[in-house]
């Protein structure tokens, strides 16, 4: 057997925080007027209370609504999968198994938090929320999260994904959604999720209807995403292994990665590995600091890898992971030495998601193909020393809408962005 699921009742009903288990406190986001900690008042027009609570929420655990679940339990709790074919074709004595994600409703992890998300500020009485989203995963998850609570959604995409992927456009339309390109004021400019954010925050500053939400870096995003690794802890069980060597996802603000990684951060022997484009190398060429997370700087100052907060990346294929910054949690792991990060060039990964499509049948979406990247290289290793090592992946999402890369990559028309 080479799947393993687990029946709907399985899905957690609490997310794990990694919080208390952290080597050391992480510092206070800061206001970006006074510089001083952000408190509870200043988030209230951004952010409905529930979710405000869980960003500085110390508690172990913080329990899952039940209307929550039962959105989840459409789609959750997900398969893993051991990639059988593909351990064959790298004649490895490692084993790899995935995480796969791409079973949600818009093909992604990403609807994790987009529910929770639309569900408190449905319950709060906010009728719209903004967002930004760059190759479009996380548009699409909250604009399916959005209808099943009857909101309004404003999308800020990133122009060059805009330009790149019109089917994901398309999708949140299909959901709902109004969806223009960003910057908004600057029609010639491919735009960043950092510019984005800052059209975003302007449309929702001026509404009493409207909120803001984000689909990666902050605490509570991260939180809602431990779903996938607590399910995949028990699914290890069932597959007859204690724990995995080594846990893969690819990073662009943190949300796959601290989602399958943090349930296993007190689990001392597993390495932790984020993986980066070398084109936006903010883990493992940045500086760790405090940075606005968008560039007009109106957000809060967060303590986090930045490569600064007005760097615009090349329009690489793997739009979710083109972010200046980095989750201050996963920033604080990788400052402390309790994860590494490492950093590929956009042709070796899809190499990879090629080898992978051709192996295993599943074509990935390019941010999925970072970590796939790296789990090959993993078990490249293994196959040197003979080592059984046991590989967990969080296979992300599903490349269907990310095709044009593909052909790109095939054709020989792919720019080696080498940062």
């Amino acid at each position: 057997m080479s799947r393993w699921t687990l029946p709907p009742d399985r899905i957690p009903s609490a997310w794990f925080n990694v919080v208390p288990h952290l080597p050391e406190p992480v510092d206070p986001p800061l206001h970006p007027g006074t510089r001083e900690p952000v408190g509870p008042a200043d988030l209230a027009p951004l952010f409905p209370a529930e979710l405000i609570g869980q960003e500085v929420s110390t508690a172990p655990w913080v329990d899952v609504p039940g209307e929550v679940l039962d959105i989840l339990r459409l789609w959750r709790p997900t398969p893993l999968v051991r990639a059988e074919r593909l351990e064959r074709a790298l004649g490895t004595p490692a084993r790899i198994y995935f995480k796969d994600e791409s079973v949600s409703p818009a093909g992604s992890h990403k609807p994790n938090t987009a529910v929770p998300q639309a569900y408190y500020n449905a319950r709060e009485g906010i009728r719209r929320l903004t967002t930004e989203t760059g190759a479009g995963q996380w548009g699409t998850a909250l604009a399916f999260a959005c209808a099943q609570f009857d909101l309004e959604l404003q999308v800020y995409m990133v122009r060059a994904s805009y330009e790149q992927k019109p089917y994901r456009r398309v999708a949140m339309q299909t959901w709902g959604a109004s969806v223009v390109p960003s910057p908004v004021d600057e029609p010639g400019h491919p735009g960043s999720l950092g510019a984005a954010i800052s059209d975003a925050v302007r449309d929702c500053v001026g509404r009493e209807d409207t909120h803001y939400a984000l689909g990666s870096v902050l605490n509570h995003v991260l939180l809602h995403q431990t779903v996938i690794g607590l399910e995949a802890k028990e699914q290890l069980e069932l597959a007859g292994e204690r724990l995995p060597d080594v846990v893969i996802a690819p990073c662009g603000g943190g949300s796959n990665l601290g989602g399958i990684a943090f349930p296993f951060v007190p689990d001392a022997g597993v390495r932790l590995v984020a993986v980066e484009p070398l084109s936006c190398p903010t883990l493992t060429r940045g500086t760790f600091e405090y940075d606005f997370g968008d560039v007009a700087g109106l957000t809060p100052l967060m303590p986090m890898y930045t490569l600064g907060h007005d760097f615009v990346p090349p329009p690489i294929h793997a739009g979710g992971l083109r972010y200046h910054g980095d989750s201050p949690l996963v920033s604080a792991l990788v400052k402390a030495g309790r994860m590494e990060a490492v950093a590929y060039p956009q042709g070796k990964v899809f190499e990879a998601a090629v080898q992978f499509a051709r192996t295993e049948g599943k074509i990935a979406a390019p941010e999925a193909g970072h970590g796939i990247r790296a789990a090959i290289d993993e078990a490249l290793a293994a196959k040197e020393t003979g080592e059984e090592k046991v590989i967990l992946l969080n296979y992300c999402g599903h490349g269907f809408l990310d095709l044009s890369a593909y052909d790109d990559h095939l054709h020989g028309r792919l720019p080696d962005e080498q940062g």
